[in-house]
């Protein structure tokens, strides 16, 4: 098995990519996994550094590139690395291509000159509207034809499948949803003292919406002062000025970006999970909050939107403050059953279950493979 990564954990930051890993990891329970990943880093010092580690039980090579802004160089150094990652990589049957567009065309390559099947798994934001119209005419035709040569097309909700197919991305579409560790992620009875709202992003407005969820802080104050509010991101200060504005900065707590194992204390801790995002793939930071016990306030994106979990969740429009104060007042005042949240993650999003979902879809493609030639 190779997993053929755009983004993948590496010394560049991180959590870039961390779900690609967590699907790693969860398909390396039953499959033999290795990782190749390229990327550009400011930090390399020659053209091209290269890396094997072990990241929790999965092998995984990294290619570190000098970035250049002469594309065919860049080009050039990218397939360099590619070659060379491919010549120490242990044999292997089928490709898992994470990223579409551009690691799709190594996975073109190792269709054509190895005549190796491949599938993809898609998580992107970019292809959803307004961001789809930012992609170049190229990057369409190429990520069209990656899709018609993949035996399976992966996305992890419905809503990007179908913001994929209308772009023209055209295959054999099966969902498979993102990863939870659900021995990780799961329920305390320890709560914080106060009512404790919480919110982890890449803190980005246009997609995220955390100015939103700062006014509607302020409304709240006007029914409750007995409250905390937690953002966790990277740059989440910079929300700062506008908390100052609305006379609500002492009810928030600013956190910097922190590993995602440190994640889970801070959701144990919390009351209630809000999303306010204008657009969202999946939105996994919600099923983890579920996983500990924690009721999720989302708007009408993302797998939330798709699950209908009205026990558990509440499902608001976009950007509709008024809606977003209504239930974090009513919320308060539930009674939630965190087993039944956790058991609900545990059967639908464990890396067992995920593992079993993909290793069908990697027998099926296998076997389809050997019937044909």
């Amino acid at each position: 098995m190779l997993f053929l990564c755009g983004w993948y954990p590496s010394k560049v930051l991180p959590t870039n990519g961390d779900f690609i890993q967590r699907h790693a990891e969860a398909v390396n329970q039953l499959h033999k996994v290795t990782v190749i990943h390229i990327i550009s880093d400011k930090n390399c010092t020659s053209k091209t550094l290269f890396s094997l580690q072990e990241i929790n039980g999965v092998d995984t090579h990294i290619a570190y590139i000098k970035p250049s802004t002469n594309p065919l160089t860049k080009g050039l150094r990218f397939y360099k690395a590619f070659k060379h990652l491919l010549k120490n990589t242990p044999s292997f049957d089928i490709v898992h291509l994470h990223q579409l567009f551009p690691f799709g065309v190594f996975a073109l390559y190792l269709k054509w000159f190895q005549k190796k099947k491949f599938i993809i798994s898609e998580h992107w934001t970019g292809y959803f509207q307004p961001q789809v119209q930012k992609l170049s005419k190229l990057q369409v035709w190429f990520s069209k034809l990656i899709c018609k040569k993949a035996d399976r097309i992966c996305p992890v909700s419905i809503e990007l499948q179908n913001s994929m197919q209308k772009i023209g991305f055209n295959g054999q579409y099966t969902i498979v949803p993102n990863v939870v560790d659900t021995q990780l992620f799961k329920p305390v009875t320890i709560k914080s003292k106060q009512f404790t709202i919480l919110h982890i992003s890449n803190m980005v407005d246009e997609h995220k919406n955390v100015s939103g969820i700062i006014n509607v802080i302020a409304q709240l104050l006007e029914h409750t002062t007995d409250f905390t509010l937690v953002l966790i991101g990277d740059h989440s200060k910079k929300y700062k000025t506008l908390a100052d504005e609305l006379g609500v900065s002492k009810y928030i707590n600013f956190i910097d970006h922190i590993p995602h194992e440190d994640i889970v204390s801070h959701i144990q801790k919390s009351d209630v999970y809000i999303s306010f995002s204008n657009y969202e793939t999946w939105g996994i930071v919600m099923i983890e909050a579920l996983a500990c016990g924690v009721p999720v306030i989302s708007t009408d994106t993302g797998i939330i939107n798709e699950l209908q979990l009205t026990d558990f969740c509440e499902i608001i429009p976009k950007k509709d403050e008024k809606a977003l104060l209504t239930k974090l007042l009513t919320i308060q005042k539930s009674n939630f059953d965190s087993i039944e949240m956790h058991n609900f993650v545990k059967h639908n999003f464990s890396k067992e279950v995920i593992a079993e979902k993909f290793s069908e879809i990697y027998d099926k493609t296998i076997i389809l493979s050997k019937t044909k030639s």
